[in-house]
């Protein structure tokens, strides 16, 4: 059966909650499902399109400025983004990825609280476990402690307590354990068209829990202690493993349709179903910094941080931004026009079609056959919860620190690299691996910290516009991919978490820590316990 986007929204609106307030004020109606009547493979599909939304929009956004890979674009917008740039981090500072995000975890709650005497949903449970673990991660990486062990209960606990980042990520990779060995039972329905991932293969879902097993374990590469030892056990029982070997991805059934039912990436950022330009097509563009590393530091710039891109051009500028006079044009982050990186009269680059419908290509010449192809496409194609560019250099990192459980860290560096100018319908990925591998800190040479570096950059360049917020965490983990501050920026380092949502200091006063401004810059206890 073929899914409907607004049958996935009403689960979403149904099953709505955040740590601390109750969203299920369901007033009766013919029109609407009683909570008693949702069972699990109904609202499986909305739970995770309706995450995805959050991960494609706003969790998007903050990740590329943080990384410096957007910018505003200050020749249209004056002085764009200056909560970001300064940063000004308040508790409204994306508050709403936390509020959001709450509320679709509790839907994945449901599913895996749901009464199953029989074990028909198990399966279901199992992909509840996995998505639960994906999205909390993120939760937990950007806040550090947060409400789990008492939260998604809906009414029947409106304020929980705060549990530790290190608990968070046991039991998160625990509930990952679990879903393993219910995929493994076999036992129950195999989802179909409630799957909007994998369409019901339980093995590409064992390969998927045993990738996000593997993040958690490698975010925690600094750890010490009790902690170290835990992730020491826990990368052994990898061996051996099998691990997403394609992209990951999320299709609901998106289409042109209507705003509603389009790739909510695409609405965000490219057209409008109705082939209108949303704010953001004119407002994020490329930042100076990405343009000088894919540009192959044409302008010589003498910064250290560009000097290892130099005349290495990437074959994936052109389809991740428009090119002008052949060339990424970008802003500095912060500048105005008539200031460096932000020269008077000039055109910016914008989204390319790389990013909008990925390996896919336009066949109409004529600029409206050309729109209207781009609209279709890009409105249709799917979400990606993760690359298979990502999951390579994450195992590429991992055979680098823990050559005992996964084998082989170059060829998962460079087929990173390869999956990325795939995923992206570039060419020239064996010529451009040849020329980097030349270059400590871009390519495979050098020290094992060169490679390091060489990892996250390569791993910036491909997340850049799909899941930028993977390469914050690791920015703020390794200190790589060297990234500059905004011209603008009031603080020397950029923030290692935020603060918690104004909604906790409302609805959860007693347990919400309480936090300064500037404790989002320290290195202390609020800092995510992986990064500290």
């Amino acid at each position: 059966m073929k899914n409907k986007l607004y049958l996935i929204a009403l689960a979403g609106v149904l099953m709505g909650t955040t740590a601390c307030n109750d969203y299920m004020d369901i007033n009766e109606s013919p029109d609407r499902i009683a909570v008693s009547n949702l069972t699990p493979n109904f609202v499986l599909p909305g739970a995770i399109s309706n995450s995805y939304y959050v991960q494609a929009r706003r969790l998007n956004l903050f990740g590329g400025i943080m990384m410096n890979s957007v910018a505003g674009n200050s020749y249209s917008f004056g002085t764009p983004f200056v909560d970001e740039y300064s940063p000004n981090i308040t508790s409204a500072f994306y508050a709403d990825v936390w509020d959001q995000l709450f509320r679709q975890i509790s839907n994945f709650q449901f599913i895996i609280d749901y009464s199953d005497p029989s074990g028909q949903y198990s399966q279901y449970k199992a992909i509840a476990k996995v998505m639960k673990a994906y999205y909390v991660q993120t939760l937990t990486d950007l806040w550090g402690d947060m409400p789990y062990s008492e939260a998604f209960k809906r009414e029947l606990n409106l304020t929980p307590k705060y549990d530790k980042g290190e608990d968070i990520y046991k039991a998160s990779i625990a509930d990952i354990e679990n879903a393993i060995q219910l995929i493994d039972g076999k036992k129950g329905d195999v989802p179909a068209s409630a799957d909007i991932v994998f369409k019901g293969s339980m093995a590409k879902w064992k390969a998927f829990a045993n990738t996000l097993k593997l993040r958690y374990l490698v975010r925690m590469s600094n750890v010490t202690g009790d902690m170290a030892t835990y992730r020491d056990q826990k990368l052994a029982t990898l061996q051996g493993a099998s691990f997403v070997n394609a992209d990951v991805t999320v299709n609901p059934g998106y289409s042109q349709s209507s705003d509603a039912q389009q790739n909510p990436w695409m609405n965000y950022y490219v057209y409008t179903s109705s082939g209108a330009r949303p704010q953001n097509w004119t407002l994020v563009v490329p930042s100076e910094h990405i343009s000088i590393a894919l540009n192959g530091n044409k302008e010589n710039d003498t910064r250290e941080v560009y000097q290892k891109f130099k005349n290495i051009i990437d074959g994936r500028r052109g389809r991740m931004f428009t090119l002008v006079g052949g060339n990424v044009e970008g802003v500095r982050q912060g500048a105005t026009p008539g200031q460096p990186g932000a020269a008077s009269g000039r055109t910016v680059s914008r989204t390319g079609d790389g990013l909008i419908i990925g390996s896919q290509t336009i066949t109409a010449t004529d600029p409206e056959g050309r729109k209207a192809e781009l609209i279709q496409k890009g409105s249709s194609k799917a979400g990606v919860l993760m690359t298979k560019a990502e999951a390579e250099f994450l195992l590429a990192e991992a055979a680098l620190r823990y050559p005992s459980v996964v084998s082989n860290a170059q060829g998962h560096f460079q087929d990173g690299i390869t999956a990325s100018y795939s995923y992206l319908g570039a060419t020239g990925a064996a010529a451009y691996i040849t020329s980097v591998n030349l270059v400590p800190k871009l390519g495979w040479t050098g020290s094992d910290q060169n490679k390091i570096e060489a990892i996250m950059t390569q791993k910036w360049i491909a997340l850049t516009g799909i899941n930028p917020e993977q390469s914050y965490f690791d920015y703020t983990r390794t200190g790589y991919p060297v990234t500059p501050l905004p011209t603008i920026s009031l603080n020397p380092v950029k923030p290692n978490r935020l603060l918690y949502p104004n909604s906790e200091y409302q609805s959860n006063t007693n347990n919400v820590p309480s936090m300064a401004a500037a404790d989002v810059f320290a290195k202390n206890k609020f800092t995510p316990f992986w990064a500290r």
